[in-house]
């Protein structure tokens, strides 16, 4: 008994120091991969709805981009001078947004010091990160080449902040 009772006093600065509360780095990589793969990185912000006409030399370029990699089909309106875009199953598959992937946490690069903010104890996270799950298209030369802010993503050197609050059971991401 006596045994038990020393192993579990032992045992307990261990536990407490790995509390899922602490301001630690691993627990913002915890917190922080939990959240990002129900938010997947897009090529596109939502304001764009297909079928998709543009005449704009710099949308149409990065359409034909996603048509060369069967992500789009097109068709041409000569008379207007417009180009129609429509999802193909590959682009259908990604979200009308595009969708390329998720983001994993790899390191969390400097944090703030945990303060008071919006009625919770929050801090500011810097966090290097990869893009897990990227399909075929999105690696294609010609659609990397036309959206730059992905080609950043997926450089393995991209950074994001995030806001973490603290809540009992830990840190969380406020949505």
């Amino acid at each position: 008994m006596k045994r038990l009772a020393l192993v579990a006093c032992l045992l307990l600065p261990v536990t407490a120091c790995n509390s899922a509360t602490k301001a630690t780095p691993v627990n913002y990589l915890n917190t922080l991969n939990a959240w990002l793969p129900d938010h997947p990185s897009c090529l596109l912000d939502g304001s764009i709805r297909f079928p998709y006409e543009t005449s704009d030399v710099t949308k149409t370029r990065q359409m034909d981009a996603l048509v060369a990699a069967q992500v789009l089909e097109v068709t041409h309106e000569p008379a207007i001078h417009i180009s129609r875009y429509t999802l193909t199953p590959v682009g259908l598959r990604a979200t009308s947004n595009l969708c390329y992937g998720h983001r994993q946490a790899s390191a969390i690069m400097g944090s703030t010091p945990p303060a008071m903010a919006n009625g919770f104890t929050e801090t500011q996270v810097v966090y290097r990160y990869t893009i897990l799950d990227r399909p075929i298209w999105a690696k294609t030369p010609d659609v990397v080449a036309e959206f730059p802010a992905m080609a950043k993503e997926v450089s393995g050197e991209a950074t994001a902040k995030a806001t973490l609050a603290l809540t009992r059971v830990g840190w969380s991401v406020p949505d």
